[in-house]
């Protein structure tokens, strides 16, 4: 009855057009509850057009032109995004640039994925007026990572549509990154698995841990650990209940992380999740001088007794060799072996 009164009154004062409830695209996270199925794009191929935009942050010159290269050098044709050189501060054009250039790449017949060139700042400003209607009734390969995690999480929720938390195209591509990209990505691997380094030689914050023992089952969700907590509390926020949600951080001390991981304990279902899979928390050490817990002690205060498999150690994050996971998809961990089975192809055949 109050929902009522409230509708009632600001249709009375005009003030109807102002809320998200009543613009043409009403967003609220509320209103995915698992209506939408899991929509797989087509895989990509060799020989596709890949149009390249930037949702975020401007790429500098010498960057944007190792990233057309790189895709290139893949095998596919790139088309540039009609804003993609624009600047404009910390962000790659006026928000309106970097929408149409989003919807332009899915609407186009001619273009098979859409990559993003760089993550950065940005991306969550677009959520409000992205036209899921366009993404719903053209379904294609999204891949980027870091600040891409709002249009991730956004998109899925929204559409169904499997999309791919991946290298953005100025990452470097070292075999490692390839090989997952090519399995997931393309189809070349199904089921594929997806261990963690247990390379003694490798430095100690690829190191995999067991946070909280066992194994569990469900769709993958999750992204960068700061956008999951920015999007906390927004028509956005994710639905983590009965997921596999995967999180990463780069550049955060301890105590912010802590910050940000019991942010979305208390804002959000993450409580609910099937199990974590933490990936690779770069530069995340706190300084030497000022007294702190470690980087493992914060994840095991935070996420030990959720009741639910918690480990660190998955090969995804801003490193070079990143594997390449897909929101939506079916994904098995085991927090023992540190490792996530993708059972089942993320894209179709065709």
């Amino acid at each position: 009855m109050r929902r009522y009164f409230r509708r009632d009154f600001l249709k009375l004062t005009g003030l109807a057009a102002l809320t998200p409830e009543f613009s043409g695209s009403n967003m609220y996270a509320s209103s995915f509850q698992g209506k939408h199925h899991l929509v797989l794009p087509n895989k990509l191929k060799t020989g596709d057009r890949v149009s390249l935009i930037a949702p975020g942050s401007p790429p500098s010159d010498e960057k944007l032109a190792l990233a057309l290269s790189s895709l290139s050098s893949l095998g596919f044709r790139v088309k540039e995004g009609t804003h993609l050189r624009k600047k404009n501060g910390y962000l790659a054009g006026t928000d309106a640039d970097r929408l149409s250039d989003l919807h332009q790449a899915f609407s186009d017949p001619d273009t098979d994925a859409v990559w993003c060139v760089r993550g950065g700042y940005g991306c969550a400003r677009l959520l409000p007026g992205l036209n899921f209607d366009i993404i719903r009734n053209n379904p294609k390969v999204f891949i980027g990572y870091s600040d891409i995690t709002a249009l991730h999480v956004a998109i899925h929720q929204q559409t169904g549509l499997a999309t791919f938390h991946g290298p953005v195209a100025v990452s470097d591509l070292p075999s490692f990154t390839l090989n997952h990209l090519r399995a997931v990505v393309m189809g070349e691997e199904a089921p594929h698995r997806i261990q963690g380094v247990t390379d003694a030689s490798a430095p100690l914050h690829y190191q995999p841990f067991t946070i909280a023992p066992g194994r569990a089952e469900g769709s993958l969700t999750g992204g960068n650990l700061a956008l999951l907590a920015a999007l906390a509390g927004t028509p956005f926020a994710p639905v983590f209940k009965d997921k596999i949600v995967f999180i990463e951080d780069v550049g955060e001390k301890p105590y912010r992380i802590d910050r940000m991981i019991t942010q979305l304990l208390q804002a959000t279902d993450l409580r609910a999740a099937a199990g974590i899979a933490l990936g690779i928390f770069d530069d995340c050490n706190p300084d030497p001088e000022s007294p702190s817990l470690t980087l493992g002690e914060t994840l095991k205060l935070c996420l030990g007794n959720l009741g639910i498999p918690v480990f660190y150690g998955l090969p995804f994050g801003h490193i070079q060799g990143q594997c390449t996971l897909p929101y939506g998809v079916k994904a098995i961990l085991d927090a023992d072996a540190f490792s996530l089975l993708l059972p089942d192809s993320a894209v179709l055949s065709g």
